[in-house]
């Protein structure tokens, strides 16, 4: 059996990485399964690049020409059309002649929407945010207008049926129609809302989530790792990531800043990573660090291990890296009760959800993880909670079984 995982990137962003560990896991379990990827950052020989005549010198480029009609919106939140062409990866893929095509997050100029449809081999789509069954969004800031045909797009600013998400979505179905595919929801959110799509709706559908390697993320020494990071060890840490920007609304960052402000407990210093400090500096009346991208696995699992509790305040989300990393090295999490956060967060036994989008309750949250007697139980229930349902192995295999059910 031949699988051929798709991606944008094989190391950039939370959908990358989780892609690359699920054909990291296939691998292990020995498996014939190549990663092909628009850009590829990593030196491994099963990941292969885009590449054409062109591609090579094009291929960093075309996320940015494929957002360029966006230029004429004034959106918050990413809104991919696919309309870019010249993609060779549709070639490729037939050209490799796989039995299974699992498509992961394909926007960013990789594969237009039209490609699909020219895919010869089986086609697997694992969806990381709810673009696939959407007019373009990749979180719909919960209009529910992709139950209908898009149109009048909210987060376009638009009060136009034919418009922009309107046509995008007329593209998929036409495409979409012309495909036999099975949707993997990542989470049982995302697969709820896959399977009430007008697009998606008549399509095979399955939840299953993304694997971690748990004996790579796991839990180490607190003090060595606050020594590495040169972090106080008389402080209570709270951890917060975000990608690049801490400007991204859906992210949380807003909510989090006022929760905060209500905290009793003034013996604590906020760790930020995967953002440089703001120009604006925010004053929460403790110490902030600003701790910038962090790439390589190693840093990442040593500051996930400096923390005493990880906050995720995020608006909407699928099934977050950062939570399950965090879990993984056994800290408990923090976090709305939306998305798919619910299937890793067990309410007051591997972290705490809070009522969204409650800032109050976010804040009694985080004080109850801090201030529990039973701290060091929490953060055993969150590895356990990880070893059990999402080790890469145990997911690998519940991916292997599909896989050859559908063969």
């Amino acid at each position: 059996m031949k699988v051929l995982i798709v991606s944008a990137h094989d190391k950039k962003g939370g959908a990358a990485k989780a892609a690359y560990r699920l054909h990291r896991a296939l691998l292990a379990q020995n498996i014939n399964s190549k990663m092909l990827v628009q850009n590829k950052k990593s030196t491994d020989e099963t990941v292969i690049g885009a590449h054409s005549k062109i591609g090579k010198y094009l291929n960093p480029y075309r996320p940015a020409l494929d957002h360029i009609i966006m230029k004429f919106y004034k959106t918050q939140t990413l809104f991919s059309s696919s309309y870019l062409p010249f993609s060779q990866i549709v070639k490729q893929i037939n050209k490799i002649s796989p039995d299974i095509v699992n498509l992961h997050w394909i926007c960013g100029g990789t594969l237009k929407i039209e490609d699909i449809a020219k895919i010869k081999a089986r086609v697997v789509w694992s969806l990381h945010d709810m673009w696939a069954f959407t007019g373009g969004c990749h979180y719909d800031k919960e209009c529910g207008k992709y139950q209908q045909k898009c149109g009048s797009c909210p987060i376009l600013g638009s009060n136009k049926n034919n418009d922009l998400s309107r046509k995008i979505f007329d593209r998929k179905q036409k495409n979409f129609a012309q495909k036999n595919m099975t949707i993997i929801g990542l989470s049982s959110w995302l697969s709820e809302c896959a399977k009430n799509s007008s697009l998606l709706k008549d399509k095979h559908h399955i939840n299953l989530p993304n694997p971690i390697e748990t004996d790579v993320f796991k839990p180490t020494d607190k003090g060595k790792a606050r020594e590495l990071w040169h972090l106080p060890k008389d402080k209570k840490l709270i951890l917060f990531g975000i990608n690049h920007t801490i400007n991204n609304i859906n992210k949380g960052f807003n909510k989090l800043n006022e929760a905060l402000r209500q905290l009793k407990n003034t013996d604590i210093e906020l760790l930020v990573f995967g953002s440089n400090a703001p120009k604006k500096s925010q004053n929460f009346g403790f110490k902030t660090h600003y701790l910038g991208y962090i790439e390589d696995n190693d840093r990442l699992i040593t500051l996930y291990n400096a923390a005493d509790v990880v906050v995720v305040p995020s608006l909407q989300e699928n099934l977050s890296n950062t939570i399950m990393e965090s879990m993984a090295c056994g800290k408990a999490v923090v976090g709305f009760d939306i998305g798919g956060n619910a299937d890793m967060i067990q309410h007051k036994n591997t972290g705490y959800l809070a009522k969204p989008f409650s800032i109050s309750d976010l804040a009694s949250g985080i004080e109850w993880v801090l201030n529990n007697k039973q701290y060091d139980r929490l953060c055993k229930n969150a590895r356990a909670k990880i070893l059990t349902e999402f080790d890469s192995k145990i997911v690998a295999k519940k991916y292997i079984k599909l896989y050859q059910n559908l063969l």
